[in-house]
């Protein structure tokens, strides 16, 4: 698993990462939880809370600085897709938090949020 962060570090690897989720997000082979026309929500590889969720957009963003006022349709799936997850799943009482990393702080080449709880 190393590797293939490794491999998302790099020029050749970021490519790939934004083809498959912009272009090819069929190929992923992870339950869907949701999926518009802009985002997947699927349940992290490898969880670090009891739910673990990530919201990926498919359009080529490479972190959060990256969008933009045109990214309206996009950013109003996440809302909507977080708080029909946060419904679904029970999470208002839990608690839930929905996180975007950036910088240092963001491990994969490709925007991405994390709602957790637990």
């Amino acid at each position: 698993m190393k590797a293939l962060y490794r491999l998302t570090n790099t020029f050749f690897g970021r490519i790939i990462v934004r083809l498959i989720f912009s272009k090819m997000s069929f190929m992923i082979p992870f339950k869907r939880l949701r999926e518009t026309d802009t985002l997947l929500a699927f349940y992290h590889p490898k969880p670090d809370y009891a739910v673990h969720i990530l919201l990926m957009p498919k359009l080529e963003l490479p972190n959060f600085q990256a969008l933009d006022a045109n990214h309206t349709t996009f950013l109003a799936d996440v809302v909507s897709t977080a708080q029909s997850l946060v419904e679904e799943l029970n999470l208002a009482e839990k608690g839930y938090r929905l996180i975007v990393n950036g910088g240092e702080y963001q491990d994969f080449p490709h925007l991405h949020y994390h709602l957790i709880s637990g």
